[in-house]
């Protein structure tokens, strides 16, 4: 029998790369399960984060951005993206509010124009704008689309946090608590884990480096002291690269060992030991049989 006053449902956050769908999705639901960078294209898979309610639990879908893609990867990325459009309730469409409206922006809205699913325009980081912009800048926006609303928001820090839950709800239907209260992600240990390493290699390598970086967990052991062993290997397409993430000493690594760390002991709440190793896969993003091989259909 399904509680009439309790609501359920999918919301997709989309978006062009580097809005900071990410960020908003970690503090919505007050943990990090998405990898956050400034680097554009860096979600790869669709992340789903689990917000619980007393009245309600919204289960976000953290889409990679909608681009132009160069590669086979990205080809899987805008699929993954473009699919998550016909499976909720909700689209939340990020737009950043410090840049103006492009062609990124464009193909998102030519891409919503079939759809039925009521679209919220969230314009983030409007605490980097000066507040008399911000209403030409909607105007930009709702004179190219009906959007069911519009909520001016900053992710970074929590802004109209509140209103947004608010306005997604009225689009929900009464539905079951699909997870426990506790549970955050769908996700399974070693693909979060593997994201947060790469999210640090992210933060400290080169330009040259992010897109070409994936990561492997080979080996998650509980040692006898309740302490976790973790192995994995930080695949890259270059010999030169391989270099660069390892650093001279090996001290890059080290850095992105411990930063890694430190955000995989606060996920599971146990002592970890992460052993890293970098290796090269030449060209893998190019390769079918290779991106199958790591969970890219």
């Amino acid at each position: 029998m399904i509680n009439e006053n309790y609501k359920s449902g999918f919301v997709a956050v989309i978006g062009r790369p580097n809005v900071g769908k990410s960020t908003l999705m970690n503090n919505l639901i007050g943990q990090k399960v998405a990898i956050m960078s400034d680097k554009p294209q860096t979600t790869r898979n669709k992340i789903m984060g689990v917000l619980t309610q007393e009245d309600a639990q919204i289960l976000f879908i953290d889409t990679p951005g909608i681009h132009k893609p160069k590669h086979k990867l990205g080809e899987y990325m805008v699929r993954e993206a473009e699919g998550s459009l016909r499976e909720v309730e909700v689209i939340l469409f990020v737009v950043d509010a410090t840049e103006e409206i492009g062609p990124g922006e464009r193909y998102i809205l030519d891409n919503l124009g079939s759809t039925r699913t009521p679209v919220i325009l969230t314009v983030n980081k409007i605490d980097k704008i000066d507040k008399a912009k911000l209403l030409p800048i909607i105007e930009k926006y709702t004179s190219q689309f009906n959007f069911a609303a519009v909520v001016p928001i900053s992710a970074l820090d929590h802004t109209n946090f509140e209103n947004l839950v608010g306005e997604i709800k009225k689009y929900l239907e009464p539905g079951p608590q699909y997870y426990p209260e506790d549970m955050i992600t769908d996700q399974p240990e070693r693909l979060v884990i593997a994201e947060l390493i790469r999210e640090k290699v992210l933060h400290l390598t080169k330009e040259e480096i992010p897109h070409a970086i994936l990561v492997d967990i080979e080996e998650i052991t509980t040692r006898p002291n309740d302490d976790l062993y973790v192995r994995a290997v930080i695949y890259v397409e270059r010999d030169s690269q391989k270099g660069i993430v390892i650093g001279a000493g090996g001290r890059l690594l080290k850095d992105i060992g411990r930063l890694a760390r430190a955000d995989i002991e606060n996920l599971l709440g146990s002592k970890v030991y992460l052993d890293l190793w970098v290796k090269v896969k030449k060209d893998w993003r190019n390769k079918a049989n290779v991106l199958k091989s790591f969970g890219f259909e």
